[in-house]
């Protein structure tokens, strides 16, 4: 097995690994010598409470929990993570970089805490841990010249207008999913990445492009231009009768569902507040991203 390395949210002159974007910080190893000896009978939370951190599981991925150059540790998962658990009393996390095939396994051997790495919710999963409720929903989402000229709509909008061809990048699942709702082979417009299929769209070679919501928000605010706009009302694809938009939470071990429920009861209080958007703005996330009201119970039944 791969050895898991603890990764610094900031790095300073010491190296040392340091907690999540949070002052006066200390390293696990400078915590065993010094924190409260926890009885048998804490568990997780009150354990983190008393020594003034956690341990935190992630893979290095966009824009869930990434490194900056600068050596921060960031991303949705991270920043909604720092701000819950600090609401909980705890005022730091220790960052542990792991393969994301590994959180899981490394979750439930206690290498860390929590996973805080956008993990999409599946009954798969949920049988290995307990999810909380979710903090974003990633589906489609397609850009079209101002105003909507062909009022597109759908994927099955673009297939009912045989005139309307779309932009998709190279080897994406967007490509699947396009012809299993009837666009035609002749509709699609294959572009190196994804900026070459902004191009498209700007210069009148197609009328939509198509990407996951996040990216193609990226996309735009990136293109800064005015006469392109994204579909707000896009009506996401069925394929196989099922939605393919996912949804992204922290994880828990089992035993830890008063952990969860806490850190439910938080994230609860974002969402209805308003904050839980201006967390996820800056990493391209728009109200068409946020999780309504769905759980991680209905989740995780499938």
């Amino acid at each position: 097995m791969k050895k898991l390395l603890c990764y610094p949210l900031t790095i300073f002159l010491a190296a040392a690994v340091v907690g999540c974007g949070a002052q006066n910080t200390v390293s696990p190893a400078q915590t065993a010598n010094t924190a409260p000896k926890p009885s048998v009978q804490e568990n997780t939370q009150e354990k983190a409470k008393k020594q003034g951190f956690i341990t935190v599981g992630f893979a290095n991925e966009k824009p869930y929990a990434y490194a900056t150059p600068d050596g921060k540790l960031t991303g949705e998962a991270v920043e909604v993570a720092r701000v819950i658990l600090k609401n909980m009393g705890i005022q730091e996390m220790n960052g542990v970089l792991t393969e994301f095939g590994s959180l899981i396994p490394g979750l439930k051997a206690k290498r860390f805490d929590i996973i805080t790495a956008g993990m999409f919710i599946n009954p798969d999963r949920s049988k290995e841990v307990i999810f909380a409720n979710p903090e974003y929903s990633i589906g489609e989402a397609i850009a079209v010249k101002k105003s909507n000229p062909l009022q597109l709509h759908s994927y099955k909008d673009i297939a009912a207008n045989k005139k309307a061809k779309v932009a998709v990048m190279v080897g994406a699942i967007e490509n699947d999913y396009l012809m299993k709702s009837g666009v035609a082979k002749e509709q699609i417009v294959t572009a190196p990445d994804q900026p070459s299929a902004v191009s498209a769209l700007q210069a009148g070679r197609v009328d939509a492009i198509t990407m996951t919501g996040p990216s193609l928000q990226a996309m735009m605010e990136s293109a800064k231009d005015d006469k392109l706009e994204r579909v707000m009302d896009f009506k996401q694809p069925e394929i196989d009768g099922k939605s393919v938009r996912g949804y992204g939470a922290a994880a828990f071990r089992k035993e830890d569902t008063a952990f969860k429920e806490a850190f439910d009861k938080e994230l609860e209080k974002l969402k209805k507040s308003g904050q839980l958007l201006e967390i996820l703005k800056p990493f391209g996330f728009t109200e068409q991203e946020l999780p309504g009201d769905m759980t991680a119970e209905q989740l995780s039944k499938g």
